[in-house]
């Protein structure tokens, strides 16, 4: 597979205004996908575009509008809405391309542009390198006659529609009435949709991070800044805390008392309790590399499985797909629930923690660790230029810290697909050599990008 120019792991994204996150760019990925999306026949031709609360995407998304018309597609637009929704609209539209505008969990400064096949799924690798392909050959070819260019659309019931929908993925037998529930919405795309799906299965809802202006999303509030949560649970003195990232597609949990659960723990929570109601497909979990030891041995005493991806959701989506699994996520929080969704959906998991808290009639903090987690140590080394990994005494330093954590633990280190880092993950059951063998690493990998 040829070397991706524009694509990362996780669509589009860097600075706002600078390449490859300009209006120009934009605009030729619309008239590319558009143009790979149309089919031969004469009907007409659907994309919907979904965006977060970041200021850059009133440039991003007319610059995409124009692309899709010019090619003769229709694109509908959703406003506000979180990255799951733009999948579920896909299919319930039946579009033949979903589109999002957002970097996630980085600050405003960022965007991104997150592309779904017809299917609600994001796209392969192998589809994104065929939309560089035409993007950077002329797009000259191809464009719609003056009769034929797309029509624009608001779709004006597009956060009703995904409210209702993430409701129907709470249990029919519970209500969520005597519960008190923090919601953190970061300030981005379900500053809306989130609070009212809890307010209508019962919840009192404390809203925070639900005042966008363009800039403040993530700000210090979000899956990224989990202080907010836990103040607010403090201050309210709620059962639960729940922060989602700026698109919404991942989750912080925290209980009464304020403690960070993190992605781990909720599969956990989750896998412990779909197998006790035989509702827990393909024989255990899928997560990736950064997952916890400890999470592996959790589910190995149940006689269930934790089958390993490389980092990013689409990964453990695909694999999900192939072994038939219904669970699978990240360490991050992007947690993936294909009962009832294609993509990571923070809010989906956070109503399946509550159904199990409210079933369970006991505090959040005692549910909250489900499993001792093995000692990990990350780092993230910044670097300007170059290729630190491939640099001789960095090799040397991996190859040696694998030696010394042979057998009582993992070593991981990756380039990031989304920023200029380095990172470095150890585990293991000696605290002590996990920080000494990271520190090495980092001490390596700091030389080198010198």
């Amino acid at each position: 597979m040829s070397k991706r120019a524009y694509f990362g792991t996780d669509g589009i994204r860097g600075e706002a205004n600078r390449h490859p996150m300009t209006a120009e760019v934009a605009l030729r990925v619309g008239m590319a996908a558009g143009k790979i999306f149309m089919s031969k026949d004469d009907r007409r031709h659907l994309v919907v575009i979904g965006k977060d609360t970041r200021l850059s995407g009133y440039m991003i998304e007319p610059a995409l509008v124009a692309g899709f018309a010019s090619v003769g597609m229709d694109v509908r637009l959703l406003g506000p809405i979180p990255t799951p929704g733009v999948a579920m609209m896909t299919r319930s539209l039946r579009a033949d391309l979903g589109v999002m505008i957002s970097a996630s969990h980085n600050a405003y400064i960022d965007n991104g542009i997150k592309l779904f096949g017809p299917d609600g799924y994001k796209l392969s690798d192998e589809r994104e390198v065929e939309i560089e392909a035409l993007m950077d050959q002329g797009l000259a070819d191809g464009l719609a006659p003056p009769t034929a260019l797309g029509r624009v659309a608001r779709v004006e019931d597009s956060q009703a529609r995904y409210v209702e929908i993430a409701k129907a993925t709470f249990p029919r037998r519970l209500s969520l009435s005597g519960l008190r529930v923090v919601i953190d919405c970061a300030n981005g795309a379900a500053y809306k949709v989130a609070p009212v799906v809890l307010y209508e299965l019962g919840a009192e809802v404390i809203k925070v991070g639900v005042e966008p202006n363009g800039t403040n999303i993530n700000e210090e509030c979000g899956s990224t800044y989990p202080a907010a949560m836990q103040r607010a649970v403090k201050e309210y003195r709620a059962d639960i805390g729940i922060a989602l990232d700026g698109d919404a597609d991942r989750l912080v949990v925290c209980d009464e008392k304020a403690q960070v659960i993190d992605g781990d723990q909720i599969m956990a929570l989750i896998a412990a309790d779909w197998a006790r109601r035989e509702r827990l497909r393909g024989g255990g979990v899928v997560a990736t590399v950064m997952s916890n030891l400890g999470l592996e041995r959790f589910l190995a005493a149940r006689n269930l499985k934790l089958e390993r991806t490389q980092v990013g959701d689409r990964y453990v989506m695909a694999r999900m797909r192939q072994g038939d699994f219904n669970l699978g996520g990240e360490q991050s929080g992007h947690l993936i629930l294909s009962d009832f969704s294609t993509t990571g959906d923070g809010l989906l998991a956070a109503l399946q923690v509550l159904a199990v808290l409210k079933e369970s009639d006991k505090p959040m903090s005692a549910l909250a660790r489900q499993f001792e987690p093995v000692p990990q140590k990350l780092e993230n080394v910044r670097f300007g230029a170059g290729k630190p990994l491939e640099d001789a005494d960095v090799k040397g330093a991996i190859a040696d810290a694998e030696q010394r954590l042979n057998g009582s633990g993992r070593l991981l280190v990756r380039a990031s697909g989304t920023e200029p880092l380095i990172r470095i993950m150890a585990e293991g059951d000696d605290e002590k050599l996990v920080s000494q063998v990271v520190k090495e690493i980092a001490g390596a990998v700091k030389k080198a990008a010198a």
